[in-house]
């Protein structure tokens, strides 16, 4: 390849082609690098126990990508992206057959949540109110905010504990276990600052648009994105792994999809010696194990509503899920695991052969955990949904070390992105005024180790190529 590019994309996540896409609508050549067969990264969507049982490999229930403000305003949608709604976004089961719910209503949810049905309001209406605005400045890097006392009131609230919001907001075991299951999608122990923000963010999320899956899989995002990235002239080159700098075709700006620790092994040369240490020393969050089944029949809930909602919360009560979490990440593996479930063919008929279905979970487990923990996940739903094993066809386990082969960014098995504590969480890959540069002004980062982290929102590649944009001498349209 001779051709010179503005921009190179090392990696096709969502990030990558959300970076890719913004800087092709600008009018700049761009083409992405991927070294998988296939593009996606965390969105790639298989046929892995029996055919005709399409499984999403890693990101399955996509709540940040209707709030992102740039997927909202892409037209994903005439490139063929459809959403799958279930009744209810989220259900949490109890050991006596019930089941807190997530409603896009609050009053709906507030009914499920006995006498802090009330205080559940009371705390999430105030930020429904002004929900748009909340999610943009949520979604974009340390700015000077153009909402300060929305954000101000937002922070008093998301900088605390899960555990001592929890405890000062609701008395008895529903509204605790609900807002701890959103809180441990941290990652962090439920006794950490900041661990509240996760509980509010997607409880909002959930009341203010929902928690949807794409139909047909994960994957059919990443394809409305490559599809709309080639109408604007974009190229998506497969099976190209960059391994040095030599790999990378001549461009003007290169944009890397890559964890920290890649950028550092591929471009270490063309930085500065301190700062690529700096990416070396970026610490990874705990592991997911992870188990996807094919079903003969769905999953047999004790409790109604936990049939009606795309995911399900399984791990009882506050004490339950904050044990699991801080096992996971002081080393240990937990007896009950707080285990995230998505059933996507309950509304989604492309997953399964008629009648059947699918079935996805995770735990969360420590760095790189070589422990088998497909048989602690199956108890866990079994004891909500018993029968459960009955209905199993086939399944396939994924260790942390088989997240990591699938995707080279998950390191250790860690799903999103790095480790949320505090500092790491607002400066992210390292500290600097602007994330996504490096001290080499044609070298970015715009992987989900930049703000505003995990999850399927584009928003890191975004700021990405807005930061690639404004280096006016690097980055120019060519001739």
């Amino acid at each position: 390849m001779n051709d010179a590019y503005d921009a190179v994309i090392v990696g096709s996540g969502p990030n990558g082609l959300a970076a890719a896409v913004v800087l092709a609508e600008a009018g700049r050549s761009v083409l992405v690098l991927e070294a998988k067969p296939t593009i996606g990264g965390g969105c790639r969507t298989e046929e892995c126990t029996l055919p005709g049982y399409r499984h999403d490999i890693c990101a399955a229930i996509h709540p940040m990508s209707l709030v992102s403000p740039l997927f909202r305003r892409l037209p994903l949608k005439d490139h063929g992206l459809k959403w799958a709604h279930a009744p209810v976004p989220l259900a949490h089961p109890f050991d006596d057959g019930s089941a807190a719910v997530l409603h896009r209503s609050l009053a709906a949810t507030s009914a499920t949540l006995g006498n802090d049905g009330d205080a559940w309001s009371a705390m999430m209406s105030p930020f429904l109110a002004n929900a748009d605005a909340l999610f943009a400045e949520l979604l974009q890097p340390i700015r000077f905010p153009r909402h300060p006392f929305l954000l101000a009131r937002f922070g008093a609230l998301g900088l605390r504990s899960c555990a001592s919001l929890v405890h000062s907001y609701f008395r008895e075991p529903k509204a605790r276990a609900l807002f701890a299951g959103c809180a441990a999608h941290s990652f962090l122990p439920l006794n950490a600052a900041a661990s509240a923000s996760f509980g509010l963010v997607l409880a909002l999320v959930g009341h203010a648009t929902d928690w949807p899956c794409a139909q047909g899989g994960s994957q059919s995002i990443i394809d409305s994105l490559a599809s709309y990235l080639g109408s604007l002239g974009g190229v998506i080159h497969v099976n190209r792994e960059v391994r040095g700098m030599g790999d990378i075709p001549a461009s003007r700006a290169v944009l890397f999809d890559l964890a920290p620790r890649a950028v550092a092994r591929i471009a270490g040369d063309n930085l500065p010696s301190k700062y690529a240490s700096q990416l070396r020393a970026f610490r990874q969050g705990p592991g997911v194990f992870k188990i996807d089944w094919a079903l003969s029949a769905p999953i047999p809930w004790i409790a109604p509503d936990c049939k009606r909602a795309a995911t399900v919360h399984v791990g009882a009560t506050f004490e339950e899920i904050s044990a699991s979490e801080h096992d996971a990440v002081n080393g240990r593996v937990a007896d009950r695991p707080f285990v995230l479930v998505a059933q996507q063919s309950l509304f989604d008929k492309s997953r399964a052969p008629e009648g059947r279905h699918t079935g996805w979970a995770y735990c969360h487990v420590p760095q790189a955990s070589p422990v088998d923990m497909m048989e602690r996940i199956e108890r866990q739903i079994e004891r909500f949904a018993p029968g459960f094993k009955d209905v199993i066809l086939a399944r396939r386990t994924m260790f942390p070390a088989d997240i990591e082969a699938h995707n080279s960014n998950m390191i250790g098995g860690d799903i999103g992105g790095g480790a949320n504590d505090l500092a790491q969480f607002f400066f992210r890959p390292t500290l600097r005024w602007d994330p996504y540069s490096t001290p080499n002004p044609r070298l970015f980062i715009c992987s989900s180790s930049t703000p505003p982290g995990g999850g399927v929102h584009g928003m890191c590649g975004f700021w990405a190529a807005k930061s690639a944009l404004r280096q006016r001498k690097t980055i120019t349209v060519t001739s």
